[in-house]
């Protein structure tokens, strides 16, 4: 397994992420191994707009969800 630094956080947030921690029970690293873990497990919203265009692009006559402006 790697190791992943992260520097320069907001005491604020390191402490809301502690609190959460404790809320579950178990170590700030745990929880933000928890954290990481479900975040990258989540589509990101790119790839379904990709997609979409891909699949409305096979459609005659269906203009696209997106301009290549990304709105």
């Amino acid at each position: 397994m790697g190791t992943l630094t992260v520097r320069r956080i907001d005491d604020t947030i390191i402490a809301r992420l502690k609190a959460r921690a404790r809320t579950r029970g178990r170590s700030l690293e745990a929880e933000l191994r928890d954290l990481l873990s479900h975040a990258s497990r989540q589509p990101l919203i790119l790839d379904a707009l990709a997609e979409a265009d891909r699949i409305a692009a096979m459609t005659p006559g269906t203009p696209l969800l997106r301009t290549k402006g990304g709105r």
